[in-house]
């Protein structure tokens, strides 16, 4: 800071260097407030501080971390060692090409296709990373990352290499366990899991991999956000990082700041293919007891209770009555040879604890439904009719072939109809009808032959085609019926009416619609 004095006639070169003091004193202190109040209005987070260094701790677990090559050797036809060009179909060369590749198309003995088309081999290399828990040699990584590899090598921070084989894989949570032999005098570096639900928005994580083959690479940053379901199957429930995460970290572990691993990096969202900050990490609480299966049995035994289901919206759960406003995983069909079937769960029934554990949502049930061990007596709440009612359920075990899903519907073109009601236009289920739409003749209710485009039934995709079994979980069979119940609904002011709606296959969903 400068400052310009001039000289006051009639003042001492002593009394203007004192007001030049003065000044200087005065302007200091001005210069000082703002900083000296700042801490008070700026938010706290401002301030934030990550750890001085993480050297001490990636020294710590580096040697625990692994590279993972996965090779797979393919067979593939093949004619002269030659390929034909991959031609869009149609195209008017594509006769020309084919032709031209048969005259000159030649085998290495030179007897060209007379014989047939003959083998080859292509291999398909693959890397990721992996991380040691036993020290006896089990390491951890993805499913993806090995795939159907005949051929998978585990590469030490050292750099020696080890043959490993499949203790087992799972699918569904993209993990898999590898068995290798430690070397005589060369004892492996094993490191422990963490408590993943300790984690929380905001604490410091540490990523360490082999992303683009550069084994031995950390990257730092802090839990993004926890419970994420970016739909790559059943029981997501990823924590998201912005430590960077890029192609070849996958398998590779996600570390807290005690050197325990809290996550398997498994997925990144990027349009460019390398981070963005935006990396995901099967939780360690999510992969452990798949893991101790897998190692048990070399598979996946998950409990099954034989329900399809959707989730609750507002509108449905004011229509419900459930206390509380949306939660919980409504029943949409019951399996005939399911768990569920015998223990009296129904249609329409709203689970929301499930062996002592509160379900917020549908797509929390199959997490916690296939956690729970293969025949095992559990007690399942339900709220039905408004009321809750506890129901104990043997459970069975998933089938790769059993899928919990949400219908949906399918779009046909207007009809016009008898009945109209909440801008549906209904009619009886005639033999006609039933041949028109495909509707399976164990399907019993009202059919919906039009819909009003600019009504919320459309709006919650409700077609043509589809029957209506239920409203306000009454059974209907005419359109008088469906009319009357509405009307009922109304008088009582309820705001919106659950619709059971059947499609052509008999498959069910529940729709709520605003009564307005």
């Amino acid at each position: 800071m400068r400052l310009a004095m001039r000289a006051v006639p009639g003042q001492s070169r002593p009394a203007l260097r004192q007001r030049a003091r003065s000044a200087l004193a005065a302007a200091m202190i001005g210069a000082m407030l703002p900083i000296s109040v700042a801490p008070a209005l700026m938010p706290q987070a401002a301030f934030a501080k990550g750890p001085e260094s993480l050297a001490d701790l990636a020294e710590q677990v580096t040697d625990a971390v692994v590279n993972i090559s996965a090779s797979t050797t393919v067979e593939k036809s093949a004619r002269g060692g030659r390929t034909m060009p991959q031609l869009p179909q149609g195209t008017p060369f594509e006769d020309l090409f084919e032709e031209f590749f048969k005259k000159r198309g030649q085998r290495g003995d030179n007897k060209g296709d007379e014989d047939g088309p003959r083998q080859q081999s292509r291999k398909s290399n693959s890397l990721g990373s992996g991380f040691i828990i036993d020290a006896s040699g089990i390491v951890i990584t993805n499913n993806h990352v090995i795939g159907d590899a005949n051929d998978i090598q585990v590469i030490l921070h050292d750099g020696s290499k080890l043959k490993a084989e499949i203790v087992g894989k799972d699918s569904k949570i993209d993990l898999a366990i590898l068995r290798v032999k430690p070397e005589a005098g060369k004892p492996l570096k094993a490191v422990p899991f963490g408590d993943s639900d300790k984690m929380r928005p905001g604490d410091w994580v540490m990523a360490i991999g082999n992303p683009f083959g550069l084994g031995g690479s950390v990257s730092a940053g802090i839990v993004s956000a926890s419970n994420r379901n970016i739909e790559s199957g059943p029981y997501d429930n990823y924590i998201q990082t912005d430590a960077a995460i890029n192609k070849g970290n996958s398998g590779g572990p996600l570390f807290n700041m005690n050197g325990e691993v809290i996550g398997i990096n498994t997925a990144i969202l990027s349009p460019s293919g390398g981070s963005v900050g935006i990396g995901f990490a099967v939780p360690s609480n999510t992969a452990r007891p798949v893991l101790d299966q897998l190692r048990e049995f070399g598979e996946v035994r998950r409990g099954w209770l034989g329900v399809r289901i959707q989730n609750v919206d507002d509108a449905t759960a004011e229509a419900l009555g459930l206390k509380g406003g949306p939660k919980g995983a409504l029943i949409a069909g019951v399996d005939e040879k399911g768990p569920a079937k015998p223990a009296g769960l129904e249609v329409g029934d709203v689970i929301t604890k499930f062996n002592g554990t509160a379900v917020k949502s549908s797509s929390e049930l199959p997490r916690i439904v296939a956690a729970t061990p293969v025949g095992k007596t559990v007690e399942v709440i339900v709220v039905r009719k408004g009321e809750e009612v506890t129901k104990s359920v043997v459970l069975g075990r998933l089938e790769d072939g059993e899928k919990t899903q949400v219908a949906n519907a399918k779009q046909a073109e207007p009809e016009s109809a008898m009945r109209q009601a909440l801008g549906l236009n209904l009619s009886d289920l005639t033999d006609e009808l039933r041949k028109k739409f495909n509707i399976k003749d164990s399907v019993k209710g009202v059919v919906i032959t039009r819909v009003d485009p600019n009504s919320t039934a459309a709006d919650k995709r409700i077609s043509p085609g589809e029957v209506i079994v239920e409203v306000g979980q009454e059974a209907v069979s005419t359109p008088a019926d469906v009319t009357k119940k509405v009307d009922a609904l109304k008088k009582e002011s309820r705001k919106s009416v659950l619709l059971q709606v059947a499609g052509a296959n008999g498959d069910v969903r529940f729709v709520a619609i605003r009564l307005d």
